[in-house]
């Protein structure tokens, strides 16, 4: 029997929650606030670790190759991303107050409609950390483990069984309730009579953040033809086979090889391709960055939350590196970002759950988006060290 993917379930629990939030009594109400409750603070308690578990490990891994070409390779891959965020914030902050001042309106009216159910009863399980400490440790594991000599083999190998605990906790108990928690959180917010203009403000904005994607792509392979002197569009074309099988797949690794095929179709040297595609595969998130940002500011529009450049800028920064390395599940960049929402941006629990149904609800289009981006990074690499290898 053919498994229902992630993001089927999520829609299944989206429009349960709505319907149940219609008609539940109060008891129901407050039964699946207690469960949102325990799954929140449980979230809660992974993302530090999560972090931990997965950048670290990731570091490590891209210190002890070392070399110019990978130096390159990172520095253009986190420009990209970075570029596509603040893009991302400055189309998001110019267009979307007029696409979602009808819902900003509607939500205001339905403040006083209802009050969030009460959980029977909370569990606090407090994170071992903050998501800066959190950080901060993960770049001291991981620069210890690649500068260090081979001696620190033990940290290096309990550091790679962490990561393995931490992944088998998203993927085993996370994920499976994701749709469950989102089921909880549309019904409380159907039953307070606050998801509809939320509903409609990002039915409205879906287009404008796939144009964003294709207008990201185009300018990336512009600034890709500045090194290289290939026709942008040209290029853009010959990758399309990716993008299409990162659609269906939504799975940068599972699409690598036709990424590297692909890329090497442009003009870019094998020796070049091997080694960058691999690695952005994992470093490069323009398009989750897109999405996330894009999402985040809508939401800030619509709650009626503050927000600037300059914030929005530290976040992106800071989630360019943290959602490096993200887990090889579907949504793993949203699920990394949650707690830098809530610190950096001042989510509330209802606004994440809200955000990771969203990003699910177009994971492949990030997904497809940062495999394609790879190709122009892998030509500006491409070039460079082409240049010094002629010039040696």
């Amino acid at each position: 029997m053919k498994r229902i993917g992630l993001f089927p379930k999520v829609v299944i629990a989206i429009a349960a929650g709505i319907g149940l939030g219609m008609i539940a009594p109060d008891w129901l109400c407050r039964s699946f606030a207690t469960f949102s409750s325990v799954f929140s603070s449980f979230l809660g308690f992974v993302i530090p670790l999560l972090i931990v578990g997965f950048v670290a490990p990731a570091i490590a891994d891209i210190g002890r190759r070392a070399g110019a070409m990978l130096l390159a390779t990172v520095l253009i891959a986190y420009a990209f991303t970075f570029g596509s965020g603040m893009l991302a914030y400055f189309t998001s902050a110019t267009i979307f107050p007029a696409l979602v001042e009808g819902s900003v309106a509607a939500g205001a009216a339905t403040d006083a409609a209802g009050a969030s159910a009460r959980p029977f009863f909370t569990i606090a399980v407090e994170p071992l950390m903050t998501v800066m400490s959190a950080l901060v440790l993960a770049f001291v594991l991981g620069f210890s483990c690649a500068v260090l000599p081979d001696t620190t083999s033990t940290l290096k190998k309990l550091l790679a069984d962490f990561r393995n605990v931490i992944q088998l906790v998203i993927t085993k108990a996370i994920v499976p309730l994701l749709p469950v928690y989102i089921l909880c959180i549309f019904l409380d917010m159907t039953a307070a009579g606050t998801v509809a203009p939320v509903l409609l403000t990002f039915i409205k904005i879906i287009a404008v953040i796939f144009a964003l994607h294709v207008g990201v792509l185009v300018l990336q392979y512009c600034v890709a033809a500045l090194f290289s002197g290939y026709n942008p569009l040209k290029s853009l074309w010959k990758m399309m086979p990716a993008y299409a099988t990162a659609l269906g797949t939504q799975s940068s690794a599972a699409t690598i090889p036709l990424t590297l095929e692909r890329t090497m179709a442009t003009g870019v040297s094998a020796d070049t391709a091997g080694f960058v595609i691999p690695l952005c595969a994992t470093i490069h998130m323009s398009g989750s960055t897109l999405k996330i940002v894009s999402c985040a500011v809508a939401l800030m529009i619509v709650q009626g939350m503050h927000f600037d450049a300059t914030m929005f800028a530290g976040f992106v920064a800071m989630l360019g590196i943290t959602i490096v390395a993200a887990p090889g599940v579907p949504g793993g960049a949203i699920m990394a970002s949650l707690g830098l929402l809530s610190s950096m941006l001042g989510f509330s629990e209802a606004d994440n759950a809200m955000m990771i149904a969203l990003y699910i609800a177009m994971d492949s289009f990030g997904t497809a988006c940062n495999i394609t981006g790879d190709g122009a990074i892998a030509q500006i690499v491409d070039r460079i060290f082409a240049r010094k290898t002629a010039a040696a």
